[in-house]
């Protein structure tokens, strides 16, 4: 048989290959391009300001309070784990997130943890550790470069549906060690909707990064997190 051009956009939109064919959805990152055991190289740190970029280390020599893709038996998953400290890395638009959020206003992605920081709050700055978190952040044009940002959470202690805002930072708990602890959760938002509904209007544009974060510095506790398959998707 033949396989023709409209072919061939059939047999990829009805796989569900999550590319242009289909356009339902787009895959952001599940951390198999990179080897095990290795740094999620296309990520960047960025400053104690959020306001910019800087790569990885080359000398990964501090694997135990970094962040590492890992081998498990579905495949690769980014692993982070902290002591007393904080963590950070960003895909930002500047590199490799291409984000239309027109297209694709809802976010996917999965986490476990295995350990949270034992008393961590969202909602007390003496305890404000967050074993896991997703950020989502805009350029909403502030005079100090801040960008309008979006945590979504797992806690160790609030309920899901938690919400603290720290000035242009609004924490949402979304999964909480409350109902679930070392096993993988799928947690899925609509970004849009949740972003009228913080900042009580449509967001200014597309996303800037998106950010994976896990502290454990001000309880001087311990987390042991993994994060993999972040999708964004049509609406639905």
């Amino acid at each position: 048989m033949r396989v023709t051009p409209l072919l061939l956009l059939i047999i990829l939109t009805n796989l569900g290959t999550g590319n242009a064919f289909s356009q339902e959805f787009l895959v952001i990152e599940d951390f198999e391009q990179y080897e095990a055991n290795s740094l999620p190289h296309l990520w960047r740190m960025p400053d104690k300001n959020m306001r910019s970029m800087r790569e990885l280390p080359l000398d990964h020599a501090r694997p135990n309070d970094f962040v590492d893709v890992v081998a498990e038996d579905a495949g690769n998953v980014l692993r982070a784990f902290t002591e007393g400290e904080s963590v950070q890395v960003a895909l930002s638009r500047a590199d490799e997130l291409v984000w239309n959020l027109e297209s694709f206003p809802r976010l996917r992605w999965r986490w476990r943890a295995d350990e949270l920081p034992d008393g961590a709050r969202e909602d007390t700055r003496s305890l404000n550790d967050t074993g896991a978190a997703l950020y989502v952040a805009f350029d909403c044009n502030d005079w100090l470069g801040r960008p309008c940002t979006i945590k979504y959470t797992y806690s160790s202690s609030l309920p899901t549906d938690t919400r603290v805002r720290y000035g242009r930072l609004f924490a949402w708990v979304v999964t909480t060690a409350r109902e679930v602890m070392g096993d993988w959760v799928t947690v899925e938002r609509n970004v849009v909707q949740d972003y009228e509904r913080i900042f009580g209007r449509t967001p200014p544009g597309n996303p800037i990064y998106i950010m994976i974060w896990s502290d454990s510095d001000n309880t001087g506790g311990v987390a042991d997190v993994y994060f993999d398959d972040l999708v964004v998707l049509a609406e639905g």
